[in-house]
Parts: C-alpha cells; structure tokens; sequence
C-alpha cells in the first residue's frame, strides 16, 4: 500500500463524484476530503477541567485552542498535555508550587496554563501524501488545518486513515509492524507514575502486566490490562476525581493506581492479523492499539502509528 493507492482508496470509498465536487474546490488540497470540518474548539481562558471535559464527551484526544473573535488556531491541549499536569512532567510545577498541591483550584485555572503554544498545523491546500509524510516525520497523531488567514478549518488525525483502510491492507501482516520493545507497568502503578512513563516515553497506552519491565522480548508477561492516556482522562473528566477528594490535596488524586482505571477485558490479536482487520477491530471497538499475545505472553503491540508506518513506505 503506497501514497498514490491510499488517494485512490479515500476517493473511491469516502465520496461520490459530484459530492467530491462539491465539498472541495479548486483551493483545496485533497486533505479535506478526509479531514473533519466541523471542529470542535475552546477559548484560552476555558479552566483545565472544562478543556477535559469535553475531551472525554467527545471521544477527544486533543483539543484546538482559538481566538474567539477570530478563529485563529492559539494552541491546543492534549491529554498528554493533562498527563504532564497530572504529575507527567514540568506542567505538574502548577499543581505542586503554584497551588501548593491544591487540586480543585489548580484544575480551574484557565488551560492556557498548559496548552502546547507551538502547533503543528497543515495547510487546506495541503495532499494526503504530505499529511501522512509529516505525520510520521513529526510523530503527531493529528495535526488541525488552517486556512491562509490561520483560521481553524478542519482536523485530520491517523484515526482517520485506520478507518479508510479497514479491510484495505491484505498483504501486510502485524508480526512485521509491531512495536517489540515494550515498556509495561503493574496494577498498583500510581496515576501519577504512569503519567511520568506515558509522558517521558511519548507513550499513548500501556500494557498492564505481573511484572513492569523494559524488554526487547517480554516473554512470559501475563497481561492482565491496559491503562491508556483517555482512560486517565476520562477519570478526570468524568469527575471520578473529585470523589476521592477529602481535602482537596493533590495526592489524594495522584495515589490512586491503575487497578481503578484500567481496562481488565483487554481486546488483543496475533502476529499473523492482517492490518486490513487491525483496521476493522480499531474501527469497530474505537481503540488505538491492541496488544500482540501469543498463549496468552505479551511480545508486542500494534498501533495507528504502526498504521500509518505501513502504508507510507
């Protein structure tokens, strides 16, 4: 599966001619035939809790951040970005020093205190085979389109190819695209810890096993769960949090550990999948990544990002 096939593939599938006609015009890159247009975005001065909320209603792992007045992009937030508040990394400085550990009052400052200001954005005007390209060269899961005013117009993610090609990649098998050198962690693995690894690694999920470890080959790792960085989301945005605050105090958060949040009936597949049904379980469960088990060991994992690596080559 190559660039030129996947146009072909979103052309052919996603829209009839006249349709195709209609929504994209002659100023536009192909891009927008597959991008979302309808955006959903925030202010700056929407609070941390707001911004995560809404991410977690709308299935949401990033969030545009726009001038009101002129729907110029300004920054987005991540759960990544959360993570790094939730103790991840030096965003935790907000909770710990400048709120003296006070969660409540650190979780309603406004999100620009931790949306990432330097955006990676594609143009309108921009192709399928620039967005793939500049996917992978910048290991960015979306990237938001912006007109020639900066405005907003669309946002397109790898989620987005996965579904296109759900049934698609018929040669292409998982033992050749899997991620081997796995990081894992244990059920009574602080919020706070796996923050720290998902962040550090640039990790989306985890692997939940009996034994945290960093292995080429991690034979023998039963694996009893997954925790993902929307399952720490949601644990804030649903305001599950906020039923284990007594007095407010960070930690009272942070010790909560992955037994509470993680997912236990784990959806996994073997080496020998082809990426064509990678795509439907993806497509079908609404999941990123499913982990690779052979008599029921852990020896990898498969993602979008691995994906998105098989059909750029």
């Amino acid at each position: 599966m190559r660039r030129k096939e996947l146009i072909n593939i979103v052309k052919s599938r996603e829209r009839a001619p006249l349709e195709f006609e209609t929504h994209i015009t002659e100023h536009e890159g192909d891009i927008m035939s597959i991008a979302k247009r309808e955006v959903v975005t925030v202010p700056q001065s929407a609070t941390i809790k707001e911004s995560a909320e809404i991410m977690v209603k709308n299935k949401f792992r990033r969030l545009p951040i726009t001038d009101p007045g002129t729907g110029k992009i300004r920054g987005i937030v991540t759960a990544m970005d959360i993570l790094d508040f939730l103790g991840g990394g030096d965003k935790y400085q907000i909770l710990e020093k400048k709120h003296d550990g006070n969660f409540l009052s650190a979780i309603n400052d406004p999100v620009r205190e931790i949306m990432t200001t330097k955006v990676e954005v594609l143009s309108h005007k921009s192709s399928i085979g620039n967005a793939v390209s500049k996917m992978l060269e910048k290991k960015v899961g979306a990237f938001p389109i912006v007109d020639s005013d900066e405005k907003i117009v669309g946002i397109i993610s790898e989620r987005d190819f996965v579904f296109l090609l759900s049934g698609v990649l018929t040669d292409e098998v998982v033992e050749d695209f899997m991620t081997t050198s796995l990081i894992t962690t244990t059920p009574g693995t602080r919020i706070e810890g796996a923050s720290k690894i998902m962040v550090r690694n640039k990790l989306r999920r985890i692997p939940v096993t009996g034994e945290e470890r960093k292995t080429p080959h991690p034979e023998n790792d039963k694996l009893v769960g997954i925790v993902t960085s929307t399952d720490i989301l949601k644990f804030l945005g649903n305001n599950t949090a906020f039923e284990k605050l007594v007095t407010n105090d960070a930690e009272e958060i942070l010790n909560t550990t992955l037994s509470d949040i993680m997912i236990n009936d784990v959806v996994t597949t073997n080496s020998q999948t082809r990426l064509g049904e990678i795509c439907s379980i993806m497509e079908t469960k609404g999941i990123g990544g499913l982990p690779v088990v052979r008599n029921s060991d852990l020896i990898g994992i498969i993602t979008e990002s691995d994906i998105l690596r098989a059909i750029s080559g």
